[in-house]
């Protein structure tokens, strides 16, 4: 375990292939259709590529959902689908060996499903994702620099940059191990595809970076009225323009350790701050025995509580 977070690897059988390993995501969420999202989404994923090593995001799922390796006509058809789609889903990875180490996805939502009673949360979302060896690497004022260089073009409800557990939680078994091991960890979130369903103008939770656009922000007061509440050492609140601001806690991203009494008091604060706005699965649209209802809602408020 380094002095920040630990080094998760779980492998699936002797052949050595990653099912679990600790992360580095960005990701926001727009509430609100993807018509006339495309060329912000674009432009974020062109600055998430130009910090990589040259050809990192190499494969994307065929129609079956097996990967394939990218060719050049297939980029032209990724910035078709951004631009012109009514509703474009766009997932890219590295060639990795289990988990991909990097990817980005963008799930985009069609007009009509906006406005329809039982999907009024739903919500795009754009997730970029970055092993923990490229935060070791370039250090976290980098990677803090490239997480507000992609937010810079995105009109975002929320968002956050933050530790993760990188896993495929629809794999059998793999959501109990991620269950057993994030009490431990308050500070690494887990990556869950269905939160962009319902999740509308809350804030997902307490994070290293917690962007909050548009109602959020006003809701909280201002950028200065919530930089006056945040008392905790190392907490700053950085306006990005008067509709978009970000809350930075400290210069590393955190896991904490539950076992050693690491309990992240400035996430806790910011919590406390965002209580009314943090999102929480409806425990009645899914049953799930690997994370069932009140283990999931404990997780949730595990800064709360």
């Amino acid at each position: 375990m380094s002095e920040h977070f630990p080094h998760l690897r779980i492998e699936s059988d002797e052949q050595g292939y990653l099912v679990l390993r600790d992360g580095l995501t960005f990701c926001f969420y727009f509430h609100r259709a993807h018509e006339g999202l495309g060329p912000a989404i674009l432009q974020a994923l062109e600055r998430f590529q130009r910090a990589l090593p040259p050809q990192t995001l190499t494969l994307q799922p065929d129609s079956e959902g097996y990967w394939r390796t990218l060719k050049p006509s297939d980029w032209e058809h990724i910035q078709r689908s951004l631009l012109q789609d009514e509703w474009p889903q766009v997932t890219l990875i590295s060639d990795s060996k289990g988990v991909p180490e990097f990817s980005f996805s963008y799930s985009g939502v069609p007009m009509d499903v906006t406005t329809r009673g039982d999907s009024i949360g739903r919500s795009c979302v754009a997730t970029f994702g970055l092993p923990t060896e490229y935060l070791e690497r370039h250090g976290p004022e980098r990677v803090r620099e490239l997480a507000l260089e992609i937010a810079a073009s995105l009109p975002f409800t929320s968002g956050y940059a933050s530790l993760c557990f990188n896993a495929p939680l629809d794999l059998m078994g793999v959501r109990q191990r991620v269950r057993e091991l994030a009490f431990s960890y308050p500070g690494m979130e887990i990556i869950d595809d269905s939160v962009s369903q319902d999740i509308g103008s809350r804030v997902r939770g307490a994070h290293w970076l917690t962007f909050l656009g548009q109602p959020l922000l006003s809701a909280l007061g201002g950028a200065s009225k919530l930089r006056a509440r945040l008392s905790t050492s190392g907490t700053q609140v950085l306006e990005l323009d008067g509709e978009r601001a970000v809350v930075s806690l400290g210069t590393w991203p955190e896991a904490g350790d539950s076992t050693r009494g690491a309990t992240l008091p400035a996430y806790r604060e910011l919590a406390r701050i965002l209580e009314p706005w943090l999102y929480h699965r409806d425990s009645d649209t899914l049953y799930d025995p690997d994370f069932p209802p009140e283990e999931q809602l404990r997780w949730e408020r595990r800064f709360l509580d």
